[in-house]
């Protein structure tokens, strides 16, 4: 029995052998969630298992940046000894230049310069001014 497919004005015959083999081999299963091969997207039901963190606070920048796992800061690199930076990210390097912070060290460094990297002892004596 032939069946006659309507597309538009047009019509299209199909042979009786066709026919049965498309409707016997049908490969459509209706949808089940509860099966293995459901996948999860990301919305609303995968919300309520977002309980682990991979990410800590990291001790050099301070950031929660830190790879558990990795062991690596994503911000600073830490712990590298170098701070991670990238010459396509100019902005990110602004942030994070010299003169952003405190400079702790820097400041230490510029005054001992100041006076020739002298180490031990105390400062040598200078003469008093005599006021006549």
């Amino acid at each position: 029995m032939p069946i006659f497919i309507s597309f538009s004005s047009r019509g299209l015959a199909l042979s009786p052998a066709v026919a049965c083999y498309s409707s016997s081999t049908s490969s459509i299963t209706p949808f089940n969630p509860s099966s293995s091969s459901f996948k999860s997207g990301k919305g609303t039901p995968s919300f309520g298992k977002r309980h682990s963190k991979s990410h800590t606070l990291c001790r050099r920048c301070g950031n929660r940046s830190f790879h558990k796992q990795k062991h690596t800061c994503a911000q600073c690199g830490y712990p590298a000894a170098k701070l991670r930076s990238f010459n396509w990210g100019l902005k990110a390097k602004r942030r994070k230049t010299t003169g952003t912070g405190r400079h702790a060290h820097l400041k230490d460094v510029n005054r001992r310069f100041k006076n020739g990297f002298r180490e031990g002892g105390a400062a040598p004596k200078k003469a008093k001014a005599t006021s006549e």
